[in-house]
């Protein structure tokens, strides 16, 4: 066993799913229960789901496609997706803009 790789996939997955929307989904979740022990089997076994499909998904398209192209994929997903949060929408700003008359007037 690779216990770098080990190690390195738990931080890196650790990190990410803290305060993601699944984690906020078990708190709320545990939040109206009486039972979180079965919300934590619940959730894990969901997170553990997830995790299956994405390494057997990530197998499949590393026999198809070489890894600098599955890289440059997800670079460009992100980059994608960083852009569209930092960069203002035109509907946005026309919304605003268009608050902002009305409330001047």
């Amino acid at each position: 066993m690779d216990w770098h790789l080990l190690g390195l996939s738990f931080i890196t997955v650790f990190l990410s799913e803290l305060g993601d929307k699944s984690q906020l989904a078990a708190i709320a979740l545990s939040g109206n229960t009486k039972s979180p022990r079965t919300i934590f089997f619940g959730t894990a076994a969901a997170l553990l789901l997830a995790t299956l499909l994405g390494v057997f998904i990530g197998e499949g398209t590393a026999h198809l496609l070489p890894a600098r192209v599955v890289k440059l994929a997800a670079a460009l997903g992100f980059a994608v997706m960083a852009a569209r949060l930092l960069l203002p929408r035109a509907e946005s700003s026309e919304a605003a803009e268009a608050t902002s008359h009305t409330v001047t007037k």
